[in-house]
């Protein structure tokens, strides 16, 4: 059975590229990342090729690449577009599918519309990264409690950097979601370090 899921950062500057990597690797997924704000030089599409080692997974081209490294629906403003959700388009396919959001699940995409209104358009199940950083309770609760609000289910949730017990410990109680696995506080990130943490999460999936 095909396996494909979105992943949600609960903020920005969670890792969910590095996740994104990981899951691409575990599952020899294919990988697309609908809006692609700033960075245009090498892009998080280019990161995850970087970091991945199997020769089967597809990388789908952005539908939005926007010049400015900000919220995409004031990076689309100043590169003179807007962005439609009608141009977002599923890839049909038989296979593995890891789909990377630009930013937390309520980033504003045009002057009305979110990346919530992205996911359910794409129906995909979610995946949560958090991060342990002061506020970062209250982030992913907020996180959680909007994609149940919507109907949009929750694979589960990972960890990424440096561990905090106390906090993950009542995030999984509050939210009764499901723990996906952790990935430590990496300095420096490799086709090597990636293929070790795919080899963990693999058993996950």
């Amino acid at each position: 059975m095909k396996k494909q899921f979105i992943i949600a950062g609960i903020s920005t500057e969670i890792g969910k590229t590095l996740i994104s990597s990981i899951l691409v690797e575990a599952l020899k997924a294919d990988y697309w990342k609908p809006v692609q704000s700033g960075g245009l030089d090498f892009t998080d599409t280019d990161a995850v090729k970087s970091n991945i080692s199997n020769s089967e997974s597809f990388f789908y081209p952005e539908t939005y690449r926007l010049n400015e490294p900000l919220s995409p629906h004031a990076a689309a403003e100043i590169d003179g577009i807007r962005i439609d959700l009608d141009q977002f388009q599923l890839p049909v396919l038989d296979k593995n599918l890891i789909v990377e959001l630009a930013g937390g699940v309520m980033v504003p995409l045009n002057e009305k519309e979110t990346n919530l209104d992205l996911m359910r358009k794409l129906n995909l199940p979610v995946i949560v990264v958090s991060k342990n950083y002061l506020g970062s309770i209250n982030h992913t609760l907020l996180t959680v409690e909007i994609l149940k609000n919507a109907g949009i289910p929750i694979k589960g949730l990972i960890f990424n950097g440096q561990r905090n017990e106390a906090s993950e410990t009542f995030i999984l109680n509050y939210t009764k979601a499901a723990l996906l696995g952790r990935v430590e506080f990496e300095e420096n990130i490799n086709k090597e370090l990636v293929r070790k943490y795919a080899e963990q999460f693999r058993k996950a999936f």
